[in-house]
């Protein structure tokens, strides 16, 4: 039974204020840190900031933890749920309490930060195969690491937000870190040595920001670093264009220049039709071991979604910002033949059972789910049993650098030599990331 729920502001890794909540219970004190993005999904649930200006710029967070000390938290517990059995009716009480589509009220940064420490007063991974109705062996997944920024996440000309690596050809997570680490370290110095010692500060997400502006001089570094790293053929390419950012509804056309346009440099040619940009992506998935694109076309862009899904095999195309982890997005994407996984953030929707629920059906559809971190993280590591308890093969959570990137990879670690040791069946998920069960049939 819920004791006590509280909630503090604290910060996230980018020195903005966060929420942390509190829940006491009968077995103890269990806390969780809200995360929060920087490339939002429009159709996202609404974060509850202060807007007082002259606090953190606006970004406190004092209303939100107001709400759960006031509103939130009383009323869970005079109702009097169990943190064990109970986070559905949680969630689902505090979505009628809000009374919002889209958690507007009282914030989904207020009400994520109970459902997640409630989800680990209820035991984490174990309680989360429970709910997410998960019987398969467990699955370490596949670290995706963000490596090279663009973006909203770095200062460069790049249009595109993330290239990852990762460790597909590894036997264990632990090989597969290694495998990163060591490929990051080579990337830094080849950075160093072609412009320059500034060029290796990190962004957001620990990756590094050169001065590049097209995608294949991103790749050609990643394939110089593995080969020099010893890797080739082990690690594969993962790409996040996060295109919503420099898409033009008013002529549906996609800028790769945006990020050059104060600068006076970006030019007619940086603008292309989404048929171009399919054609752009095509010729670097022919050219480089790329399983994994993410947000290729805008949130609301379904035509090109759909012709590019429907046209081009992809082995996993992943929708962030057109499916914000919520169900309904979920099933239109499905009705539109739109895409085939689902990146799955627990922020977006607001809720850990909502996040399940959208998990759940996207797998219900053959597709693949991806778990990913925010740019603007905690040091809590919910997210890490969030994947393994889900057996979702896969997880990015940023460069291997930064104490709360770090954090995650950590605890995979941990659970990993928790496996190892006990009697439970387990795996890495490796080169089947995409669909883990098939390592069981």
């Amino acid at each position: 039974m819920l004791l006590d729920v509280k909630a503090s502001q604290r910060l996230d890794s980018r020195g903005n204020p966060t929420i942390q909540v509190e829940v006491r219970t009968a077995h103890g004190i269990f806390r969780a840190l809200v995360p929060s993005g920087a490339s939002t999904g429009v159709h996202e649930a609404v974060e509850l900031r202060d807007n007082d200006k002259r606090k953190y710029g606006g970004k406190g967070v004092l209303t939100a933890v107001n709400n759960v000390n006031e509103i939130i938290g009383p009323a869970l517990v005079k109702e009097g749920y169990s943190s064990r059995r109970d986070l559905k009716q949680i969630d689902g009480f505090m979505r009628e309490l809000d009374g919002t589509p889209n958690k507007a009220k009282l914030g989904a940064n207020a009400i994520l930060g109970v459902s997640m420490a409630c989800a680990r007063a209820g035991a984490a991974a174990a309680f989360l195969r429970r709910e997410g109705g998960e019987e398969a062996p467990y699955m370490v997944p596949v670290p995706f690491f963000n490596v090279l920024n663009g973006g909203r996440h770095s200062g460069n000309g790049m249009a595109f937000q993330e290239f990852m690596i990762a460790p597909t050809g590894a036997k264990t997570i632990e090989e597969g870190i290694q495998m990163a680490s060591e490929t990051y370290f080579v990337l830094k110095q080849m950075i160093s040595d072609k412009f320059g010692a500034i060029y290796t500060g990190v962004g957001d997400e620990g990756g590094f920001a050169p001065p590049i502006t097209q995608p294949e001089e991103a790749l050609d570094l990643l394939t110089e670093a593995v080969a020099k790293a010893g890797y080739t053929d082990k690690i594969k390419f993962g790409i996040d264009a996060a295109s919503s950012e420099f898409f033009n509804p008013e002529n549906g056309t996609y800028d790769l220049g945006f990020k050059r346009i104060k600068e006076g440099e970006s030019h007619s040619d940086d603008v292309r039709t989404p048929a171009e940009m399919m054609a752009l992506y095509k010729s670097l998935i022919e050219k480089y071991p790329i399983p994994l694109l993410e947000d290729p076309f805008a949130e609301d862009d379904w035509e090109s979604w759909t012709k590019f899904c429907k046209d081009f095999y992809f082995e996993e195309l992943v929708g962030d910002d057109l499916l914000v982890t919520n169900v309904e997005r979920v099933r239109m994407a499905e009705s539109r033949v739109a895409c085939n996984a689902m990146l799955l953030k627990i922020n977006q929707i607001g809720t850990v059972t909502e996040a399940l629920d959208a998990a759940k059906l996207a797998k219900s559809l053959g597709w693949g789910v991806f778990v990913s971190h925010r740019s603007g993280e905690t040091t809590d590591d919910f997210i890490a049993d969030l994947s393994v308890g889900l057996c979702t093969g896969h997880i990015k959570s940023g460069a291997p650098c930064r104490g709360e990137r770090v954090a995650k990879y950590n605890r995979l670690l941990d659970i990993e030599t928790e496996l190892k040791e006990s009697w439970k069946p387990w795996s890495y998920a490796g080169e089947k990331f995409r669909k883990p069960e098939a390592f069981f049939i």
